[in-house]
């Protein structure tokens, strides 16, 4: 067995004062070259004085050997002067300009600091690196005194939200030193179709908003008519490529007419129990093939519909005889290029017969 650089046997490895069996978990080398079990090496070597003991209130004197004298005592730790070795001039420890060693070393800003010295300025708290704060005087402080000196003062910074402390400022003066930025986003133009559709300025990557290939100031980035902030799901693309919110854009460009607005609204009619097409004209033709099959205008991304590779309006996307209003799961694509709801392309174009029609014994003619 291996204690302090020397061999033993296995049966001599025992604890020098009871003789208890030791291994490398509970051995403790004395500083008298023999070995001991913790407690006896806490009895002999260990702090002494009233609280140290087997209790919080035992009273425990240094330990007396059988021939009188006192038994020995662990060694004392000593103090290292780290201003004994003086470092050249900005090389050194911050604090004491001693020689900064490998063993020794807190970082921190780039410099080198002891551990001994790498403690609050205005407090003497030990730090690591979570406490640590770097001041501007190019010191160490905890967060508790960085704050005080070079946090922001005033009503609710402190001990408590109802604290006061304005370290003899008025409320003017306190505003007037508080920094406030709100950035000339025209001061750098950028060239002519490359910078902000609103302001004309170059737009940075830390500050873009993308909608439809352009790229915005995230402080223009709000509805042109509202002005309310937008982001990627409330932006919605105009046809004067201009960005809304989603109630401008139905102001603006959607569809208008009986039933479109923002209160129900009721109608009736005596023969045609369908609801009139809105027939409008907001925007401009498209070339031929390429808009919506029904009314011939542009068709925008906010408001296009899919069908057998054509692109719709979503006013428009209703069905071709009845008017009803679409979506993927109710719309028949027809031959005629139109589309119908399942109801009228049955009628127009599914099975001729008896038996086919509203019930089963109908017969329905061609």
């Amino acid at each position: 067995m291996l204690a302090r650089g020397r061999p033993w046997h296995k049966e001599c490895f025992k604890c020098n004062a009871c003789t208890k069996t030791l291994d490398s978990v509970n051995c403790c080398e004395g500083p008298d070259k023999d070995i001991y079990c913790k407690v006896c090496y806490g009895k002999r070597f260990g702090p002494k004085g009233y609280g140290y003991g087997q209790g919080a209130g035992a009273l425990q004197c240094d330990v007396m050997l059988e021939d009188g004298s006192n038994a020995p005592v662990a060694p004392k730790t000593t103090l290292v002067d780290t201003t004994s070795i003086k470092a050249p001039p900005g090389q050194g420890c911050p604090r004491c300009g001693g020689v900064v060693f490998a063993a020794e070393q807190v970082l921190a800003k780039g410099s080198m600091w002891h551990r001994k010295c790498f403690k609050c300025r205005d407090c003497t708290k030990t730090l690591d690196s979570i406490l640590a704060c770097d001041g501007p005087d190019k010191d160490v402080y905890c967060k508790t005194c960085y704050g005080k000196k070079w946090g922001p003062h005033g009503y609710g910074f402190a001990c408590g939200s109802g604290f006061l402390q304005t370290d003899g400022l008025n409320e003017q003066q306190i505003s007037q030193l508080r920094p406030f930025a709100n950035p000339d986003t025209t001061s750098i133009k950028a060239p002519l179709g490359q910078g902000c559709p609103r302001c004309g300025g170059m737009v940075y990557a830390a500050e873009q908003q993308l909608a439809k290939g352009t790229m915005w100031h995230k402080k223009c980035f709000n509805c042109s008519q509202c002005h309310r902030p937008l982001d990627s799901v409330l932006a919605c693309d105009g046809p004067d490529k201009e960005i809304y919110c989603k109630a401008c854009y139905g102001k603006n460009f959607g569809p208008k007419g009986f039933g479109y607005g923002h209160s129900p609204t009721l109608f009736c009619s005596s023969e045609n129990t369908t609801a009139p097409r809105p027939q409008q004209n907001i925007g401009p033709l498209a070339p031929e093939g390429q808009g919506c099959p029904r009314c011939g205008q542009m068709v925008y991304a906010a408001e296009q519909m899919i069908s057998k590779n054509k692109t719709w309006h979503r006013r428009c996307f209703t069905c071709g005889d009845c008017n009803r209003s679409l979506d993927s799961t109710t719309l028949n694509d027809s031959p005629d290029g139109n589309i119908y709801c399942k109801s009228c392309y049955g009628r127009r174009y599914g099975p001729k017969g008896v038996g086919y029609g509203m019930g089963a014994g109908v017969l329905s003619m061609a």
